[in-house]
């Protein structure tokens, strides 16, 4: 005999509130891990939630006249909070992004099975907790620095500092546009200077893959600059809905990130009352801090195209300079000396993004492309017999 719906619904009661217990537990040996104050001050914060949360199913089983599951832990539970733990704070956060999302489609089937209006409507506000610290979690867990319920916030703040390092913007793609054309290019003619001896066939399979990478580069610059885009302006549009619908609670989300920056928590109410009475300053303000950047700053897909096709062709048009003027081996000797120091000195641009030192990334990237030409080159002199 199939189970009621009466039936069904105390048991997902059941398996509701034992996944609550799991999550207090967790972020209780966190936040006792935790040597940050803020942090740990969040943590406990997200623990109350999940408290209340079994609170309130534990009574809501009791009106129903049933009893609370066994809250036995398995060995499998204990391993993973323990991972979680020793992962630090920072990283747990993310891995509990899956098990968030768990919990909000247990919610979502639960909500279906509710009882009565009264059930319905507190499965909702659970379920948009859940929601909101999946949602959250994501967001800074693939961007930068996110402050929204306590989940994302706390997720945020330690990655404060991460989108400062997405790259150089144009100058970045140019870079390792110039470094791609003229490492894939200088292998070409390396490997058909070997087979040929540096004849006209060099000059040929040079333009060739100088015109394949610099469409292949731009092409793909294009692509993902253009995706990159798409998302971050679905997200700034997701950003701008929830300010619309839900204002008390993106004021709360911003209330709480100054808070954790050192901010006392009266001006901090005072400043997020402010952004949020003028929508489009708390719109740019809440997706700098929780995506890491604004729709002024979203990349153009077309200069990024432009910038890789160009950078691409010129560092490939290097290394066949030569043979427009001569043949042969000295054609080669030529190719060879300046394609070395035009990888030096890319490898020292490559500061500008990386910060690096720029003797050290111009070394890096000069072995790196004699290593790759001489690998051709031999590889093209054991084939000469048959291409001749």
């Amino acid at each position: 005999m199939p189970p009621t719906q009466s039936e069904e619904f105390i048991r997902g009661l059941q398996r509701a509130w034992l996944a609550e217990q799991t999550g207090l537990r967790i972020y209780r040996e966190l936040a006792r891990h935790e040597k940050n104050p803020a942090r740990r001050n969040v943590l406990l914060k997200l623990a109350e939630s999940e408290q209340g949360h079994a609170d309130r199913w534990a009574n809501r089983l009791k009106e129903l006249n049933s009893p609370l599951p066994a809250d036995r832990e398995s060995i499998r539970q204990r391993l993973w909070r323990w991972v979680l733990v020793q992962s630090g704070t920072d990283n747990a956060l993310k891995l509990i992004e899956n098990a968030e999302d768990k919990d909000e489609q247990q919610y979502a089937n639960l909500l279906e099975l509710a009882l009565s209006p009264a059930d319905g409507e507190a499965i909702q506000n659970v379920r948009e907790d859940e929601q909101g610290h999946s949602r959250l979690m994501h967001k800074a867990g693939t961007t930068a620095e996110t402050t929204a319920t306590p989940q994302g916030r706390l997720d945020l703040i330690l990655h404060r500092e991460s989108w400062h390092k997405r790259g150089g913007g144009w100058i970045g793609q140019a870079i390792y546009g110039a470094n791609d054309g003229l490492g894939s290019v200088f292998g070409i003619v390396s490997g058909v200077a070997g087979a040929t001896a540096g004849g006209p066939a060099v000059l040929v399979a040079g333009l060739a893959g100088m015109l394949a990478s610099a469409l292949s580069m731009g092409s793909g610059a294009y692509l993902a600059s253009k995706a990159e885009r798409e998302v971050n302006q679905a997200e700034i549009n997701r950003e701008r809905r929830e300010l619309e619908t839900h204002p008390e609670e993106e004021m709360e989300e911003l209330s709480l990130f100054y808070q954790l920056k050192g901010v006392p928590e009266e001006e901090a109410n005072t400043l997020a009352k402010r952004l949020v009475a003028q929508p489009e300053q708390a719109l740019r303000t809440l997706t700098s801090e929780e995506l890491g950047f604004t729709d002024q700053t979203l990349s153009n897909p077309w200069v990024e195209a432009v910038s890789a096709t160009l950078s691409t062709a010129l560092g490939a048009f290097i290394p066949i300079i030569p043979f427009f003027f001569t043949r042969g081996y000295p054609a080669i000797i030529a190719s060879f000396a300046i394609s070395t120091i035009a990888h030096f000195l890319i490898g020292a641009s490559k500061t500008i993004v990386t910060g690096l030192s720029p003797w050290k990334s111009g070394m890096e990237m000069t072995l790196v492309g004699l290593g790759e030409a001489i690998t051709t080159y031999v590889l093209g002199l054991l084939i000469s017999p048959y291409v001749k």
